[in-house]
């Protein structure tokens, strides 16, 4: 007698998928085994990290001023450096203009969004006529706020920099053959059509991406983390930034890299991870039709659920911001990557210092959402 099912991404094999992680996985806080917080941490933390296989060795960077600029409200530099792979990084620092004194520092981490050929002038502004395309894309997700410079505005340096295939570091056409980039050229890299036409191709890209790195023994995530880690260095260096008072923040995209930043890097001390929380078991059997290739490393799931990844935080605070009408993910696999997160920082002894916000509406970090977060770093980074 054939069994009915619920239908899922795997049809008739979603059920025997999905029971082959265990629950809780082999690493998780919540098995009785573990007791000491830290001592957890070392061990959960080694293993994402070999799991997600970032590039070695680290290279701290060494940013050339661009230029320097003053603009409502913020002195903004305009970075550039070179990692050991792909093109060069570009970055903006924010912060109060004639702000003295060293200020806690935050890693702005932008978003995804189907958008590869822009990075971090998705979440920044340096002029009053920013391109189009991203005064239409703060509109849609923001409430029509670059988060970077309001948070900047109080009282924190906020670096924001190009990741892994995004804006700066994009892949280039004219870098790929001919046949895998369907003989496109750039041309008029601004205009606003050849700028849908890259990202309509990066994102078919994405499996040739995904596939390749797997192939050298690599990941995206591993990717990421990387260039992120290297931000937070020079972030960490300056000498205007309190390197005890870091933070990081990032909605869809940018919450992918909060999770993952935080879950690898203890100088992180708060974190806000913005409408990208759920389970493996959520993209496993319902949505990771509507993810990037970003979000995942083999094998990693069986040792962690993906809310432990952010809960290698522990006791350091961390907020979690989620849409009910999120169709990225569903309700109740949310409602649960809350109560793993909710049972890991009880234990952890630091139950005040977790918090989930549940919020009506689609896929967004409004004003609202905005001034929730802004009120977390106020609280844990400013006392």
């Amino acid at each position: 007698m054939i069994q009915s099912m619920t239908p899922n991404m795997l049809g008739a094999y979603g059920e025997w998928a999905a029971g082959t992680i265990p629950d809780p996985p082999r690493l998780s806080f919540r098995h009785p085994m573990f007791q000491d917080v830290n001592a957890w941490r070392a061990v959960a933390r080694a293993r994402f990290h070999e799991a997600i296989a970032s590039p070695a060795p680290p290279a701290s960077p060494r940013p050339i001023v661009e230029h320097h600029l003053e603009f409502d409200g913020l002195e903004i530099e305009h970075l550039k450096w070179q990692l050991p792979y792909g093109p060069p990084t570009e970055a903006l620092v924010l912060k109060p203009a004639k702000a003295t004194g060293k200020l806690p520092g935050i890693v702005g981490l932008h978003d995804h969004g189907g958008n590869k050929y822009f990075g971090l002038r998705k979440i920044t502004r340096m002029s009053r006529d920013p391109h189009p395309l991203m005064i239409r894309h703060q509109d849609h997700y923001y409430g029509g706020f670059a988060w970077a410079n309001e948070l900047a505005r109080r009282g924190y340096v906020v670096i924001v920099h190009d990741t892994f295939t995004f804006g700066s570091r994009r892949v280039r056409w004219a870098d790929v053959p001919a046949n895998i980039r369907n003989n496109m050229v750039e041309a008029n890299p601004e205009a606003e059509d050849e700028i849908v036409r890259y990202n309509q191709w990066a994102a078919n890209h994405e499996h040739v991406v995904a596939k390749s790195l797997f192939s050298g023994g690599l990941t995206w995530p591993g990717a990421f983390v990387y260039d992120d880690q290297r931000a937070l260095d020079y972030l960490a260096a300056r000498p205007d930034v309190d390197p005890t008072r870091l933070g990081c923040a990032g909605l869809s995209g940018g919450g992918l890299r909060t999770v993952m930043l935080a879950g690898a890097d203890e100088r992180i001390r708060c974190s806000v991870a913005v409408g990208m929380m759920t389970t493996w078991r959520d993209y496993l059997l319902n949505k990771c039709h509507t993810h990037t290739w970003m979000c995942y490393v083999p094998g990693l799931p069986k040792d962690l659920d993906y809310p432990e990844i952010l809960g290698l935080s522990a006791p350091n605070p961390v907020l979690v911001l989620n849409n009910r009408q999120d169709t990225l993910f569903t309700l109740p696999e949310m409602e649960r990557a809350d109560r793993i997160l909710t049972e890991v920082y009880k234990k952890a002894g630091a139950a005040d210092r977790y918090k989930a916000n549940f919020y009506d509406g689609p896929h967004k970090f409004d004003a609202p959402m905005q001034k929730d977060a802004f009120a977390w770093f106020d609280r844990w980074l400013k006392a």
